[in-house]
């Protein structure tokens, strides 16, 4: 089964300023959701001081249930409001389908990739306390 050892560091060296990235693991399910939410938040404490977008990496997620999407609900809850949640999900994968599905891609930018995540914008997603956050992927209106 899932363990929750598994999520890898983040990517501070090559992370933008501002950013943290965070891969997620191949399975996010009743298992192990609940152990990656203390990783994930001990994550963005450690960015605290000038952490202004924290990115989820579910490309090389291939199974996640409704406990994946409790989870990216519940860390979009105790992110700071200063930062904003961006997610990463293949376009055909399982979890890019289980937020469209669950509703919360509505609420929470999901990206095709990790080069479109990243991209540094001059738009209403650079700040944070602007309009929402709306990617290529996220399906919103230009």
């Amino acid at each position: 089964m899932s363990d929750v050892t598994f999520l890898p560091p983040s990517c501070e060296p090559c992370d933008p300023p501002g950013y943290a990235v965070l891969a997620l693991p191949p399975e996010i399910d009743f298992c192990n959701a609940t152990g990656l939410l203390p990783l994930i938040m001990t994550a963005v404490d450690h960015h605290s001081d000038g952490l202004r977008f924290l990115v989820l990496d579910l490309t090389a997620t291939r199974f996640m249930d409704s406990q994946g999407v409790r989870l990216l609900a519940e860390v979009r809850r105790r992110t700071h409001r200063h930062t904003r949640l961006r997610v990463v999900a293949a376009p055909k994968g399982v979890p890019s389908r289980v937020l469209e599905l669950s509703g919360l891609r509505r609420d929470v930018p999901v990206y095709d990739n990790l080069a479109e995540a990243l991209r540094l914008e001059d738009g209403p997603d650079s700040d944070p306390e602007g309009a929402p956050d709306s990617g290529p992927g996220s399906g919103a209106a230009a």
